[in-house]
């Protein structure tokens, strides 16, 4: 009888989120740890069905790094990275867009449609989605000198057409989209999955943008776990950058959350994907998890 009570009480708890919610659309870039571990994948999968059912519009975006590195590993093409950038000629370009658009986008949607929902895979190529132009990578040499470097097919958002994801999203569906943007001359580029969904929330007019990562959130101090910033402002950002608590790959996720809040997102949140329904726990509770970046 107590375990009943308690479920009550939780579902008492979630009911004024779901109704300030419902109708509403969040963004969920879903990758790291989530991605690889079995169990965190049927969590996440879980979430984004729940979610729709209570009438909140979820719309994934996913990265796939790792997965692109072991495919070309096993075809012996080397990978090189650039200031985190990879470095992308036509033949890994192929080898990114068959194991982002291919496999990975498409597991994501099975995965879904297994659980009972319903979802839809696109790339940025459907309905020219992301409409893309060539990125330049950024070297700082020993002396602090910056130089600017060719890394082939990678990247910038320069649009994003969301009329497609509107229609999937009106029709029942939950949009899985896949970093993929296509140039003037619709060639593909590889685009980083954190400036992707946050484009696509700015663009979506999105309520909420949450970045499933492999760390609880940003620390003060990355060695005292007491540290975790549970709200950061965004006048706040550029100062934690110069000081060194916001640094390394870390620095993508916060520009993408200041880019989405900039275009209209109201919150974003950087949480932690290693712990199990970490999207219901930030929605749905008083309490909430990881680093939420507001305005």
């Amino acid at each position: 009888m107590n375990n009943a009570v308690e479920k009550a009480n939780i579902l008492i708890e979630a009911l004024p989120y779901i109704r300030k919610f419902y109708g509403k659309t969040v963004v969920i870039k879903y990758g790291g740890h989530a991605m690889i571990n079995d169990d965190l994948k049927q969590a996440v999968i879980k979430d984004v069905i729940l979610m729709k059912l209570i009438g909140i519009n979820p719309v994934i975006v996913h990265g796939g790094g790792p997965e692109i590195t072991d495919m070309l590993n096993r075809l012996n093409i080397p990978s090189q990275f650039v200031a985190g950038c990879r470095v992308t000629d036509a033949a890994t370009m192929e080898i990114v867009e068959m194991v982002l658009v291919g496999k990975i986008n498409k597991e994501i949607v099975a995965q879904i449609n297994r659980h009972g929902g319903k979802a839809v895979g696109l790339s940025g190529k459907d309905a020219n989605l992301i409409e893309a132009v060539r990125k330049m990578g950024r070297s700082v040499d020993s002396e602090g000198r910056e130089t600017l470097q060719d890394i082939g097919l990678v990247g910038d958002v320069k649009k994003i057409n969301p009329e497609i994801i509107q229609t999937v999203i009106n029709e029942g569906y939950i949009p899985v989209v896949a970093p993929v943007g296509v140039g003037e001359e619709g060639e593909s580029y590889n685009i980083n999955a954190d400036y992707v969904a946050g484009e696509i929330a700015a663009a979506l007019n999105a309520d909420k943008l949450i970045l499933l990562t492999d760390v609880e959130g940003i620390f003060e101090d990355y060695n005292n776990r007491d540290t975790l910033i549970s709200e950061l402002r965004l006048d706040e950002v550029q100062e934690r950058i110069a000081g060194g608590v916001i640094s390394g790959g870390m620095i993508p996720k916060v520009e993408c959350c200041v880019q989405a809040l900039r275009g209209g997102v109201k919150t974003t949140h950087i949480l932690d994907g290693r712990i199990p329904h970490a999207i219901l726990l930030e929605i749905f509770t008083d309490k909430g998890i990881g680093t939420m970046v507001v305005k």
